[in-house]
């Protein structure tokens, strides 16, 4: 079967021997009062994808075309981490008649990597280390809250709002409507707030104090 890895759409020189993903579970488990335990199943953290990427210095039989020099991946690498942007990272894997067996294709970020030199081992070649980590699209979600009839601190249609004003010589409802609340047609609101004390909207008195909705 062929392998070819893919970040950011740069396909690595070489195929890495060994990709790891795991996903781990944020499940909950809780003990009732009866001494019994439930599970509170949650939806699983983001996939960490680790792997080890070779980055020859020069060619090999087993070197994937288009390789380019080490800089080239060393500087792609640390643009990825430094620019902190989520890419794409897709596996494509493929059998010998050229069928796709299944694929691989996550958003993810770079988390961490880390580069080895090793004049024994690697020779003039380099081992890069890298974690990724999947990315998910998030977003605030916004709740409203009404409450039923029975509810003890709901805002009640017509409820005074803690506004007064002290009538003046000359006032009427209509003027104060006008002059409190921009339209005098709402003298009927401030007339059905003080029912108490208006016995006729056409006659109020200097001095009353009057609550404004």
């Amino acid at each position: 079967m062929s392998y070819r890895f893919y970040l950011d759409g740069v396909l690595l020189p070489v195929t890495p021997g060994r990709l790891k993903t795991t996903v781990e579970s944020r499940n909950e488990t809780v003990r009732l009062l009866s001494g019994e335990e439930r599970t509170l199943v949650q939806p699983p953290a983001p996939a960490v994808v680790e792997l080890e990427a070779l980055i020859p210095q020069r060619y090999y039989p087993f070197v994937n075309s288009g390789r380019q020099p080490p800089g080239y991946y060393l500087d792609f690498f640390e643009r990825l981490k430094t620019e902190r942007r989520h890419v794409q990272f897709i596996v494509s894997r493929t059998q010998p008649d050229g069928g796709l067996r299944f694929g691989t294709n996550l958003t993810v970020t770079l988390e961490d990597y880390a580069v080895e030199e090793d004049a024994e081992t690697l020779g003039d070649d380099v081992r890069v280390t890298l974690q990724l980590r999947e990315w998910k699209p998030w977003s605030v979600k916004t709740v409203s809250q009404t409450l039923g009839s029975s509810g003890g601190d709901r805002e009640t249609s017509g409820a005074p709002s803690g506004k007064t004003y002290t009538v003046k010589k000359g006032d009427c409802l209509w003027n104060i409507a006008k002059l409190l609340l921009g339209d005098g047609s709402r003298y009927t609101e401030i007339y059905a707030l003080n029912r108490d004390k208006i016995t006729n909207p056409n006659l109020i008195y200097p001095g009353q104090v009057l609550t404004i909705p």
